[in-house]
C-alpha cells in the first residue's frame, strides 16, 4: 500500500510506529550500535556491488570525518570526496591529511546569496518562503497551504496542516499572499531573497555529479538526533535507502552525540596506527604532489578532530563534549541562527576573523537596482536576531591569568 492510499489517521499511526521503532534502535548500547551499523554499511556496499555501482563517503565536518575512518577500520575501503573549500581551515587541513578528493562548488557563496537567496531559519521554512517569493500557477495550491494550512488532494484535504508557516514567520513573510488570501502580513524588502538551495549549488549538486560520473553512491554522516528534515528522512527511510531518485547509506543514523564522540576518540587512535594508508591517499591527490610531479612530505594531523571543535572532554556527569564548536558549517549559513544564544555563530566568526565577519554582515550582496551593498546584517535585523553589538562573554581562566599578569 502506498502512502497515497492511506487515510490521514493510518498515515499518522504509521509515523508513530516508525518513530517508536527508530527510538528503540537509538537506545541500543554503544557496542550493539557499532555491530548493527557495521552490518548495515557492509550490506549497502554489497548491494551496490551487485548492481554494478561503487560507493564513496561524502565528507564535511567531524561526523563524516569519523565515518570515513570508521568505514576503513571495518574493511570498507571506499574513496572520500569533499567540497573542502566550504569548510573551516582546520577542517580543510584534516581533509588533506585523510587524502580526500576535492570537489569544486558550482557557485561561490557570494553568488548563492545574490542569485539564489539567504539560507535562514530552517531548510523547510526557507523553502516555503522561497515558494511565496516565486509565485506561479503551478504552486498556487502549495502557497495557499503555506498561508492557511489547508491542503489539496495530495495532502488529503487536511486542515491546519504542518504545511502552514508558524505565525512568527507568517507575520514577517506571509505578505506575498495578502491580496490572494485577504490577510495582512508583512514581507521584507525586495532585495532580501530567501532560499533553501544554498547546499544544492555549493555541495549537493557537485557531489551528485561526481557520483554520477563515477557511478557511485554515498555514505553520509547523518544522525537523526540532529533533528529537522534529517531526522524525519532518516526515520522514514532508515539507514540504507534505495529509492528511485535517491540511494544512500547513513550508518550513523541511530547514533547519539555521545556515540559519535566516543567513536571519534577510537578512530583518532586507529588513524595514527594506520598512517601509511592515509599517506598513500594523500600522495594520490594533486595537493600531495609538487609542480614537478614529485611527492610532497606527508604531515599527519595531531588529531583527526579539527581545531575548530577544540578537544573532546568529559563533563562531571561523564558526558563527552567538544570544548570548541559543537557544530560547524559554512560561514554564511543562517539556518537555526534564531535559536542560538549569544555569542551565536556570527559572533564567533567575528572573534575568529573580523574582516570576514564584516564582509558577510555588511557587503556580501549588491542591490541590483541601486548598487547598494548589504549583507546578513539586514536579514538578521528583519528576523529579530541581534548581531551588531559585541556580546559580553564569561571570563575564562586564561583571561584571568592574563589580566593578573
Amino acid at each position: 500500500m502506498s502512502s497515497n492510499d492511506l487515510t490521514r489517521e493510518e498515515w499518522r499511526q504509521q509515523k508513530i510506529e516508525k518513530r517508536a521503532a527508530f527510538t528503540k534502535l537509538q537506545n541500543l548500547t554503544y557496542q550493539e550500535k557499532l555491530w548493527r551499523q557495521a552490518h548495515m554499511a557492509k550490506a549497502f556496499q554489497e548491494e551496490m556491488t551487485d548492481r554494478g555501482f561503487g560507493c564513496h563517503v561524502s565528507v564535511g565536518g567531524l561526523d563524516s570525518i569519523v565515518l570515513y575512518i570508521w568505514l576503513k577500520s571495518i574493511g570498507i575501503d571506499v574513496p572520500g570526496i569533499s567540497v573542502s573549500i566550504l569548510e573551516d581551515k582546520s577542517i580543510q587541513k584534516a581533509h588533506k591529511a585523510l587524502g580526500l578528493e576535492v570537489v569544486k562548488p558550482y557557485k561561490t557563496k557570494v553568488q548563492v546569496l545574490n542569485e539564489v537567496g539567504f539560507p535562514v531559519i530552517s531548510k523547510k521554512i526557507a523553502g516555503r518562503i522561497n515558494t511565496l517569493q516565486n509565485p506561479t500557477e503551478n504552486n498556487k495550491t502549495v502557497r495557499h497551504a503555506i498561508i492557511t494550512g489547508e491542503c489539496g488532494e495530495q495532502g488529503h484535504y487536511a486542515k491546519n496542516s504542518r504545511m502552514q508557516l508558524p505565525q512568527k514567520w507568517l507575520k514577517l513573510f506571509g505578505g506575498y499572499e495578502n491580496e490572494n488570501e485577504n490577510v495582512h502580513y508583512g514581507k521584507p524588502d525586495e532585495e532580501i531573497k530567501v532560499s533553501n538551495e544554498c547546499c544544492y549549488w555549493l555541495k549537493e549538486k557537485p557531489c551528485d555529479d561526481w557520483a554520477k560520473t563515477h557511478k557511485s553512491y554515498p555514505y553520509l554522516g547523518l544522525m537523526a538526533v540532529e533533528g529537522g528534515q534529517r531526522e524525519e528522512s532518516l526515520i522514514e527511510h532508515g539507514c540504507n535507502y534505495y529509492g528511485k531518485g535517491v540511494i544512500r547509506s547513513a550508518p550513523f543514523a541511530i547514533f547519539l552525540r555521545q556515540d559519535l564522540l566516543q567513536l571519534a576518540m577510537e578512530m583518532g587512535k586507529w588513524y595514527h596506527e594506520h598512517l601509511d594508508v592515509f599517506e598513500t591517499l594523500f600522495h594520490e591527490q594533486p595537493y600531495g604532489k609538487n609542480a614537478d610531479g614529485t611527492l610532497k612530505e606527508y604531515v599527519p594531523v595531531d588529531s583527526i578532530i579539527p581545531e575548530i571543535y577544540g578537544e573532546i572532554a568529559r563533563k562531571d556527569n561523564g558526558d563527552l563534549y567538544t570544548t570548541g564548536a559543537q557544530r560547524t558549517g559554512c560561514s554564511m549559513c543562517g539556518f537555526g541562527i534564531h535559536l542560538e544564544k549569544r555569542p551565536h555563530r556570527f559572533d564567533r566568526l567575528r572573534e575568529r576573523n573580523e574582516k570576514e565577519w564584516e564582509f558577510w554582515m555588511y557587503r556580501c550582496c549588491t542591490n541590483p537596482k541601486t548598487g547598494e551593498k548589504f549583507g546578513w546584517g539586514k536579514v538578521l535585523d528583519y528576523i529579530g536576531v541581534e548581531w551588531e553589538d559585541v556580546p559580553p562573554r564569561q571570563m575564562t581562566l586564561e583571561d584571568y591569568m592574563n589580566n593578573k599578569e
